[in-house]
């Protein structure tokens, strides 16, 4: 099970993680929620159906990493395209956000249960809910890092697998790399 999602009796999955990859996972979430941003309340008394009804932002964000996770329905062709993405948007970019800001605080709140429930190392086991959740955050995660290394799908000569130990990016390499593994064995234990 080391490094790799289980499908466990009952559904859901399983997977054994050590200190280092704990710490590693929360990190990367708490930052992919801090990319993210907060989310809005209702005011106090305000009706909780009037966040239905909540316009978002019309232009795609500026971060490219955002604009991955947010990206335009469209594209951005041409003059009428462009203005349907900026409908489009406005009324589902903050449920996505909310979407996004669910599955990362999801993956703290296994993360940070597994750490007080024990030393070291431990099992994480996750229920159907939580893969969906784990499976959103760690996309996210993926598309994040990759935006940043600038990771495209024509980049099939593989340059970044065989970056030398000393450059910077080689560690951001190995948690995207990491990430896919996990994701992937995660998919694989839900598939019927």
């Amino acid at each position: 099970m080391a490094g790799q999602f289980e499908a466990i009796p009952g559904g859901g999955a399983a997977v054994a993680l050590d200190e280092v990859e704990i710490s590693i996972l929360r990190s990367l979430a708490v930052q992919l929620l801090e990319l993210i941003g907060p989310g809005e309340e209702p005011a106090q008394g305000e009706d909780p159906l009037a966040s239905l009804f909540t316009e978002g932002p019309s232009e795609p964000p500026a971060d490219p990493a955002l604009a991955r996770l947010f990206p335009d329905a469209y594209g951005d062709d041409d003059d009428e395209l462009r203005g349907y993405s900026s409908e489009f948007r406005r009324f589902t970019e903050n449920d996505l956000r909310s979407r996004k800001r669910e599955d990362g605080v999801a993956m703290v709140r296994s993360l940070d249960a597994l750490v007080s429930a024990g030393e070291g190392g431990a099992v994480l086991k996750l229920t159907p809910d939580d893969c969906r959740h784990w499976l959103g955050a760690l996309n996210d995660l993926r598309l994040t890092i990759g935006t940043r290394l600038e990771v495209s799908d024509e980049d099939e000569s593989g340059e970044l697998y065989r970056l030398p130990d000393s450059d910077p990016r080689k560690p951001m390499v190995m948690a995207y790399l990491w990430l896919g593994a996990l994701q992937e064995t995660l998919v694989e234990t839900l598939m019927p």
